[in-house]
């Protein structure tokens, strides 16, 4: 055996358990990191050639390996974007130079401009809505946009589409044609009357009163006026306004007083302010049984502003209107690879795709094998101090005993050099 040979060992040892102590330093420092994942050495022996009367001493290498599909534990905050993934799957984030990683870290804040960004100033990336729901690009980063919880201001929603379902008394009597309330006549008589609050163009609410009345037997003729048109302490007439628009309902009997087949099932009114609204009819009834309603309702709203931001489980952003509505901005995107333990970590607590990972493919959280989102909550590391401070007493100890076979090499060779003497 080589003297040198022996003191090349050494120093090997000593290499590798400095590589070791340096993977436990790291896990140690990170232990409270958001989605770190731990690095460990693994050790592999690299022999020499010897023959049967000589040994040659070979040296001990190492590799890192990072333990990234091992999940931390769950910790709950009191932020909506906070963000953790209960299951398989990366977040993918932008670095702001066009450039897009993968990472567990889920701290997530709004930045000056309404971007969510994590500790290390990722910028959180996501599909947006205004296209219609979105779908995911299964083999790419292709249409990812910052998810920007201000891009939702305050905003009204004007009514388009609405029902109203009720019962008409079959036994009401038969208004003449001269009085019906489409005549908007002083004399206007009927049977029914109720009212539905809609929304204009800009947010306005309009009140607009509907009238029942009965025609002819099983026949029904539905008139629509904006209450805001009507002579204050009376009904009729409207001013000098005109009808905004009446359907005749034909009823069979032989349906248990549902719509005849060839009855108009809808009416579609022009609001006052630009917006025109659908009202579905087709489950009005006509039954020997007083005016009863049994479902109304139209959508659109008031002006109102965004109060908070909740994520759903899917990924779907959704902005919170101080009226209770909820509108979706974004929905979240998943990213993962075959093997991610062989991906490249990076500055920041990033991944990105190595060549022994296998593909990036994206999608949403709680399907195709992606984990479901949890919001108010962050992964946490998945470091057991416990087990990095026995790693580290265990290799002080290796590194001191590899530091005495080099200071015995060291010595012998002193030895080999005073037979001289």
């Amino acid at each position: 055996m080589s003297l040198y040979g022996m003191m090349q060992t050494g120093a090997s040892g000593m290499n590798a358990q400095a590589n070791r102590l340096s993977t436990v330093a790291d896990n140690i420092a990170n232990s409270s990191t958001p989605g770190y994942k731990k690095a460990s050495t693994a050790f592999s022996s690299l022999l020499l050639p010897s023959s049967a009367g000589t040994y040659n001493s070979g040296a001990v290498q190492t590799s890192v390996r990072y333990s990234i599909t091992d999940a931390g534990p769950l910790e709950f905050t009191t932020s909506n974007t906070d963000l953790a993934i209960d299951g398989d799957g990366f977040f993918i984030v932008n670095d702001g130079n066009d450039s897009s990683f993968l990472t567990r870290a889920g701290s997530f804040v709004k930045d000056g401009d309404g971007n969510l960004v994590n500790a290390a100033g990722f910028t959180l990336m996501g599909y947006d809505y205004t296209g219609g729901t979105p779908a995911p690009v299964v083999n790419g980063f292709d249409g990812l946009v910052p998810v920007n919880v201000n891009s939702a201001g305050l905003t009204a929603t004007p009514s388009t589409t609405g029902l109203f379902y009720a019962n008409l008394d079959d036994s009401a009597a038969i208004i003449p044609a001269a009085d019906l309330p489409s005549a908007n006549a002083a004399t206007a008589q009927y049977n029914h009357k109720s009212s539905l609050v809609v929304y204009d163009t800009v947010g306005k609410e309009v009140l607009l009163d509907i009238y029942y009345s009965k025609t002819a037997d099983d026949v029904w003729e539905v008139a629509i006026y904006d209450r805001a048109d009507a002579a204050p302490g009376t009904a009729f007439p409207y001013g000098g306004a005109t009808l905004l628009q009446s359907q005749t309902l034909t009823f069979d009997p032989a349906l248990n007083g549902a719509l005849d087949a060839g009855s108009a099932t809808d009416i579609v009114v022009n609001v006052p302010g630009g917006a025109t609204l659908t009202i579905d009819l087709a489950d009005m009834t006509q039954l020997n049984y007083p005016f009863t309603v049994d479902d109304a309702d139209v959508d659109g709203n008031a002006p109102s502003s965004v109060t908070d931001v909740e994520i759903s489980a899917d990924g779907t952003v959704y902005a919170k209107y101080e009226n209770g509505d909820l509108k979706p901005l974004y929905r979240v995107a998943l990213a993962n690879v075959a093997s991610p333990n062989n991906l490249i970590p990076l500055p920041g607590n990033v991944y990105s795709q190595g060549i022994e990972s296998g593909v990036i493919t994206t999608g949403f959280g709680g399907s195709g094998g992606f984990g479901n989102i949890i919001s108010g909550a962050t992964e946490g590391s998945n470091v057991d101090l416990a087990t990095e401070l026995t790693d580290m007493i265990a290799s002080q100890r290796s590194y001191t005993a590899n530091s005495k076979v080099f200071q015995t090499g060291s010595d012998l060779l002193d030895v080999l050099v005073n037979l001289k003497r």
